[in-house]
This record gives C-alpha cells, sequence and structure tokens, in this order.
C-alpha cells in the first residue's frame, strides 16, 4: 500500500474546522516537499488538547483512496 509521511502543524482552534465537518479536505506538506489533501476526518483519530502537530504516515489504497493515519513523530 503506498504511503506519505506528512507534517501537521494545527492549533486546536484550527482543528475544530476540520473536526466539526466545515472543511473537507486537509492540505499540507509531505516530508519531501509535495502537496497532499486528505479527507479531514481523518484528523479526529490524532487530534489532542494542543491540536494536532508532528509527522504523520498516511496510507492510500492502490486507486489513490484514503486509508489511515498514524503518528511517527508527534510534538
Amino acid at each position: 500500500m503506498p504511503t506519505i509521511d506528512v507534517v501537521i502543524n494545527l492549533h486546536y482552534d484550527e482543528c475544530l474546522a476540520y473536526y466539526e465537518g466545515r472543511i473537507a479536505n486537509v492540505r499540507t506538506r509531505s516530508v519531501d516537499g509535495r502537496w497532499v489533501i486528505f479527507p479531514a476526518e481523518a484528523i479526529r483519530k490524532v487530534i489532542n488538547r494542543d491540536g494536532v502537530r508532528g509527522i504523520y504516515r498516511l496510507r492510500f489504497s492502490e486507486q489513490g483512496r484514503f486509508i489511515s493515519i498514524a503518528p511517527l513523530n508527534t510534538r
């Protein structure tokens, strides 16, 4: 399964719009500089009281559909 590592740095207040479904997608950079867009509902699994900060591994299907998110290095 394809994976890509991304850097996410969102304060808790910024996450609320994503968490509540008012924004459908998150746009961020991968560790190698590419832009990556994935469903905002994914951050619901990794948000905490500080927001979402760190490096996360995204897994996608062979067709490019988002499957999962997992922390690699969180701050």
